[in-house]
This record gives C-alpha cells, structure tokens and sequence, in this order.
C-alpha cells in the first residue's frame, strides 16, 4: 500500500460500492452564472480553491479490505474541468437543452482511475454561463459538498489546519459507526440517549465516550432505541404509484425560477408551523395533483421519502466523508386541501423529533461497508421497497454569491437514489429565494417538469388560502 494512501471509511466504502446499472452514486449540480465565465477563469480557481481539500487530488484504490484514498500522480486539471457544448433538438430552449445535457451526465460514470469528480462548463448559456458539477457520493455528503463548493465562490475560505487525532487515523473515521452498531450496553447505551441536545451534538459526544458516563438514563434511552429499531424493520413497503416500480437508467431533470423565500416565511407564521412544513406540503400536493391529472387517485394515500439528517455539526460541515443518517418521511399526497396537508406533514415531522431512526440508518451504512457487494445491495434494497422518493432540504446562503466576478443566479443540486429508486426531490433555500428540481428515472416519470410546475401553483393556492383565514390576536 502506498506511504500516502488512507482507509476510506465503511459508511464511504458502502457509497462507492452502491452504483448500479440504473443509479450511480453521484451529486449532481448545476450553476447558472451571470455574465458568461471562461474555460480559464474556472479552471484557475478550481486549481486554487478546490484542490486544497486533498480528496480532491485523490484517486480510489480497492484492495481485499475495502479501499484507500491514494494520491493521483497523473492528477490534469484539464481532465477534471472541460468545456461541453449543449446539442439542440428541435423546438427546444436553452433550459430545455442544458436538463437533457444534466439527465445525460448523470448516467455517464466517472473515470475510476482518477478522482471522482468533474466539472463541465457550457461557456454560454442564456445570458451567461452553466456549470454541471458531478461528484461521487463517496468523497462526502450534501452537506459537507455544498460547504466545499461554497468554498470556490468569489470570498471563499480555505479548509481550516488542523493535525488529525492519532483515533482518526487508527480507526479511517469509523468510531461514529462502532458506537451505532454496538449492543446498546453500557457506553454504547448512554452514548445514543443524548439526543436531547442536538444529533449534531450527539456525533460531537460519541467521539469523545469518556464524557458519557452517568450523563442520562440509559434504559429510556434503551426503550426509545429499541422501539425506533423495530418501526424501522417492520415498516411496510410504500404504497403502489407509477412513480414507483423498475428504473430503466435514463435520468430527466427539471427545476422551476424560486419562489420567494420571504412568502414561504409568511405562511408559515401564519399557519404556526415552520418553513419545512409549508415546502413539504406543496411538494406533496404537486406531487398528488400530478397522480390525478395522469389519471391516478391518490386519494387516501401515501408516499415515504428517505430524507438525509445531518449527523455532524455545522462548523465543521467542511470536513469531507458522509456523517448523515436516513428518516422516513411520510407525503400525505391524498389530502386535496392545502391547509389540512401542512397540518398533516407538521404532525409527521413532530413525530420524527426525538427519533434515533438516522443514527440507525447511519449504523445500517456501515454494517453495508464492511459487507461483500451482493450483501450490501441486499440489505440496502431495505430502504428502496419502503420509500418511493430521496428528498433533501438545505439552507443555503441568504445573498447571492459570485464565481470569479460573476453572478451564481441559480443553483440547483440533486442527490442519488439508491437500489431501485427513481426520483429525487431537491429543496434549496439560496439568495432570498427557494429553488425546486427534481431527476427521475425515464420510465417511472418521464416528464418531471409536469411535477415541478405544480409546485408554484400549489404555493399560490397555500398563499390565497392563508390569505382567507380569519386573522386576530389568535
């Protein structure tokens, strides 16, 4: 093994081996930029904001064990950041154009013998330019990538120094996940039970077991865990929809002009509930209005969505690997009244609170890790048959950003969906404004745009609603 190589985690090891014929394990963003960016400029700050994250310079070296980060001696930043040019069907728009370009690339695998990512840039495109950003899920999560990415914006600091902790280095990162899977005795037992502080702070305290001791009671603590164990294993598979079944492979994406974020917060402060609530809601009425109009009847049901719970604290969100867990969320996508579904999804993201559901999930992650690869799809199939969709939800900055002098007007990301899932829901919050998009598989949902257009229509009919409630000191 090389001097320089270093153990990749198992719950990173278990990204790297999820790629399948239908779903490959990769980020996937797009930057609209205005004016128009070079070839040149890009490549010049990636080179001298992107590259001192040392993940970035690696390659990935399998061996019996799992695999290592090892550095790439033939490392070309040419390789990694390219100019593409958009192919026009004919009637198409730009956007139009620029989605098909996006839903082409993430089916196209990146190139296993150098560093898993890559940047393609259409140098003009509408009134600027796009930047399509892939990046292997294995080098780290949504949280810590948009950390990393906002990192290469105009202002955008340097990866903190630090010397890494001798445990660091002994155990490749994985003490977080020897704590999940332990039997919950003793330290193991009380370590879980600190949910009450924050799971961002439960990660902080687990690293450090000699602080646990005699901190909680471990047998509430027991019971919660226990009983979150046995939802979570009996939970049935997810109601029939033509957007769940066999993907083919073929990936559309779609994305629709924010709405403004400063509305959303108004309903929401109407309505007593939060921000998350009022979003969730639209999507599953956009979502439920769809079913209808292709000719369904969503009437009485519901769809489950694995949703990424952030497992690390923000500060340290620029560290690189995957420290996020999974929790079912329940898309009351039957309930035609708008009020009565952000009540609905208010009262399902209330009985997630206090739920250790993520920190089992994270722990199934990294059982799948250490597991030979037709294992590993098996166990993780788990997640696929009891949720029809991957949903995110990510605060992003509050003022528009700027790439080497120009303007970031949009950003839209998407996530992988694993085993045999075919749609992705993305929710960004960026410069006073909040941004939709979607990818889907091409047999489940060949028109994603349908869904995303309702989301704008189902944030009005909210608004005119809210509007007409009776207001007082109530």
């Amino acid at each position: 093994m090389p001097e320089t190589s270093e153990r990749m985690s198992r719950v990173d090891t278990a990204w790297l081996r999820m790629d399948n014929d239908v779903n490959l394990m990769m980020i996937v963003g797009v930057w609209i930029v205005e004016p128009a960016l070079t070839l040149e400029a890009l490549r010049e700050r990636i080179a001298s904001k992107l590259l001192k994250y040392p993940r970035f310079r690696q390659r990935v070296e399998h061996d019996l064990l799992g695999a290592n980060w090892v550095e790439d001696e033939d490392f070309d930043i040419a390789r990694h950041v390219a100019a593409t040019k958009l192919d026009f069907e004919r009637g198409q728009s730009e956007r139009e154009a620029l989605q098909a370009r996006v839903g082409d690339l993430a089916t196209t695998p990146l190139d296993p013998a150098h560093p898993l990512w890559k940047f393609d840039l259409i140098e003009h495109h509408e009134r600027g330019s796009a930047v399509i950003v892939r990046i292997h899920h294995c080098i780290g999560d949504g949280i810590a990538l948009i950390s990393v990415m906002l990192s290469i914006t105009d202002g955008g600091g340097d990866p903190p120094r630090r010397r890494r902790r001798k445990a660091e280095e002994d155990d490749g990162g994985d003490w977080l996940a020897d704590a999940v899977i332990k039997p919950l005795t003793d330290v193991a037992g009380r370590a879980i039970g600190m949910y009450g502080s924050g799971i961002a702070k439960t990660m902080e305290v687990l690293s450090q077991p000699q602080q646990l001791l005699g901190s909680i009671d471990v047998a509430r603590s027991a019971v919660q865990v226990a009983r979150d164990a046995a939802a979570f294993a009996l939970m049935e598979n997810d109601s029939p929809t033509r957007l769940k079944g066999k993907p083919v492979g073929i990936k559309v994406v779609a994305w629709n002009e924010p709405l403004p974020l400063a509305e959303v917060k108004t309903i929401g402060k109407a309505l007593n509930c939060s921000i998350n609530d009022v979003l969730l809601a639209c999507a599953a009425g956009a979502i439920g209005d769809y079913l209808r109009a292709q000719g369904d009847d969503p009437a009485g049901k519901e769809i489950r969505a694995m949703v990424p719970v952030n497992l690390r604290p923000l500060e340290k969100a620029w560290q690189l690997g995957n420290r996020f867990g999974l929790a079912p969320l329940v898309l009351p996508i039957g309930i035609d009244n708008p009020v009565e579904r952000v009540y609905a999804v208010r009262e399902r993201m209330r009985e997630m609170k206090g739920s250790y559901q993520p920190l089992l999930a994270f722990g199934v992650l990294a059982v799948a890790g250490l597991l030979v690869k037709p294992m590993q799809d098996a166990l993780l199939d788990l997640f696929a048959k009891k949720s029809t969709a991957v949903m995110t939800n990510v605060p992003g900055p509050a003022v528009p950003l700027k790439l080497c002098g120009s303007t970031l007007r949009q950003t839209i990301f998407w996530v992988p969906a694993s085993g045999d899932l075919g749609i992705g829901i993305s929710i960004l919050s960026y410069g006073g404004g909040v941004q939709f998009g979607m990818i889907t598989d091409a047999r489940l949902c060949p028109q994603p745009q349908k869904i995303i257009d309702r989301f704008a229509a189902e944030f009005e009919k909210l608004l005119l609603v809210t509007l007409m409630l009776p207001w007082g000191d109530a």
